[in-house]
């Protein structure tokens, strides 16, 4: 039989081709993957490596070494690099304060250490299947400018003296690729003493299983008692709390349950048979069902980096039937890039199909809202957005706050020059027959203009850390939402509540196309918490040239 009828075939052969390049592509990929993040108040460079350990090198300090989160016995490298400049520039000197905000960030870490694991494992999976994809598109581009070189007739002969082969030079060929591929990673971390035994400070938490080496080990044999208490009591005092949300939800739909039998009860008799009708006996179960037509709204602001805050958003959310998430802003304490872990857990607590809409801040900065939509997040830049049957308009602040550094403009617009603009295009919406829904903006006074105006219906905002209103402003409503992070004025939202936190949930009536109702949520330091029951709106001022207001409404 001649030799040509064992070759395989053109199918097998590119087929095998493609497998192997994917392969190789994947492996250069992971194993080179980084990603510039935060540890703490650092800026930190994470890569990828070929030893299975995260590895954090601190200088003079030692090092940590744990448990890498990465798959195929890949591990990390972290190298901490400085505090950024935005975050301690203060002036001519760095002060005692700056100094203290700075040791703040670290204790934030070891708050929810989880979240900094999850936030780098996603991003180095996803710079690794970036350059798997940049180097598979490079290897096919490769491929093609040669076959076009070569030309059919000398192809037609390389592939009589190669297909014989074929076996051969693709084992060869990945074999080399993969081996070049691994030598181009991070390089694995140095041993030149045995392994530290494990630490036993941190059992059972996030770091469990770390060894710490050089000075290190001595600061945390001294101050260990207190990063493990930190740890350890912050993330007792939030399942309590959230424990304790859970059960007031529970009595606030037993006292709406109850209610709505009354209201039953009250309207049971009838005359479609001449008589009385009896009430259903039937308890009801389950949480109770909001009105037709209705959207739930969920309003938090002023979270100010308060990640142990996470596991409360994500049960109010589902607690509430939450149809969109609306955040006031001042989501981040200095607005950094150090800080988009917080956005990141935030983002963690509303599922994918529940919309997420943000008005940043005085704290926040350019860099939370690039990160808040990294996340999928709606942020609002000043025009008119549809989500979720629910028209809003809303825009970023026009003043940015720095620890130490005080307030300053960012916009060439000051605050009540940004109010008009606003007012202009809630205006210009309401007379092209697309009158928007709600203004959702963090400084209450910001809306102003357009309250007065007619032209805004509804305001929601932040700010204060204290509830306001609902009250009548102009020829509208604006409810100021306290603070969701707890956090008091001149301290950081670290470890347990120093002040209540607060979320209001809202109805929306679709066909009025009007906020009804709302109820306050709010979780003491002491880890009690209150689900209030509902709130019916005020009145608001008639437009001049309405109707009149109904007994009781102003006028």
């Amino acid at each position: 039989m001649p030799a040509h009828n064992h070759l395989p075939s053109r199918w097998a052969r590119w087929t095998v081709a493609v497998v192997a390049t994917v392969l190789v592509c994947a492996a250069f990929g992971a194993t080179t993957a980084r990603a510039e993040l935060s540890l703490g108040p650092h800026q930190a460079l994470y890569e990828v490596t070929g030893d299975s350990h995260l590895v954090i090198d601190l200088g003079p300090l030692g090092r940590i070494v744990s448990s890498s989160p990465l798959p195929l016995g890949l591990g990390v490298s972290v190298t901490v690099q400085e505090i950024p400049a935005d975050l301690t520039a203060v002036g001519a000197s760095r002060t005692l304060e700056a100094m203290s905000r700075d040791l703040d960030a670290y204790l934030q870490f070891f708050d929810t250490p989880d979240q900094t694991v999850q936030t780098v494992s996603r991003a180095l999976v996803e710079d690794a299947a970036t350059r798997t994809v940049v180097a598979f598109g490079i290897v096919v581009l490769a491929c093609l400018a040669v076959r076009a070189a070569l030309g059919a007739r000398r192809r037609d002969e390389l592939t009589a003296m190669i297909a014989p082969r074929t076996w051969q030079i693709v084992g060869t060929a990945t074999l080399v690729v993969f081996v070049w591929a691994t030598s181009t990673g991070s390089v694995p971390v140095r041993r030149t003493t045995e392994p530290a035994e494990a630490s036993m400070v941190f059992a059972g938490t996030a770091l469990e299983g770390a060894t710490f080496t050089g000075r290190l080990a001595r600061v945390i044999d001294t101050y260990s008692g207190q990063l493990v208490g930190l740890y350890r009591n912050n993330s007792g005092y939030y399942t309590t709390a959230r424990e304790n949300l859970e059960v007031a939800w529970d009595e606030a739909d037993a006292r709406e349950r109850a209610a709505s039998v009354e209201t039953g009860t009250a309207a049971g008799t009838g005359v479609g048979d001449g008589g009385a009708t009896e009430p259903d006996a039937t308890e009801p179960t389950g949480p109770p069902e909001p009105p037709p037509d209705t959207l739930t709204v969920l309003l938090v602001s002023d979270l100010h980096c308060n990640t142990g805050m996470t596991p409360l958003l994500r049960t109010a959310v589902a607690r509430s039937g939450a149809d969109i998430m609306l955040n006031a802003g001042d989501t981040t304490i200095n607005g950094t890039g150090v800080e988009n872990v917080c956005v990141d857990s935030f983002a963690t607590a509303v599922p994918d199909d529940v919309p997420f809409v943000v008005a940043d801040g005085n704290h926040d900065s350019v860099l939370t809202s690039a990160a808040e939509r990294s996340q999928g997040q709606i942020v609002l830049d000043g025009d008119v957005v549809e989500v979720g049957g629910l028209r809003i308009l809303g825009d970023r602040d026009p003043l940015e706050t720095r620890i130490g550094g005080g307030t300053t403009a960012v916009r060439e617009e000051t605050p009540a020059e940004a109010g008009e603009r606003l007012r202009d295009v809630a205006c210009e919406a309401r007379d092209v027959g697309e009158r928007i829904d709600v203004l959702l903006v963090h400084t209450p006074a910001v809306g102003d203009a357009g309250l007065r105006s007619g032209c805004v219906p509804f305001q929601l905002s932040g700010h204060m850390h204290k509830r306001i209103g609902p009250d009548a402003i102009g020829y509208g409503l604006r409810y100021v939402n306290s603070t969701t992070g707890g956090a008091s004025l001149g301290k950081l939202s670290v470890g347990p509540l120093q002040y209540p936190s607060s979320m209001t949930v809202l109805r929306f009536d679709t066909v009025s196309r009007s906020f009804t109702q709302l109820r306050e949520v709010v979780v003491d330091p002491d880890q009690s918490v209150t689900v209030g029951d509902w709130e019916s709106m005020p009145p608001s001022w008639p437009l001049p040239g309405t109707e009149p207001a109904r007994p009781g409404e102003p006028h």
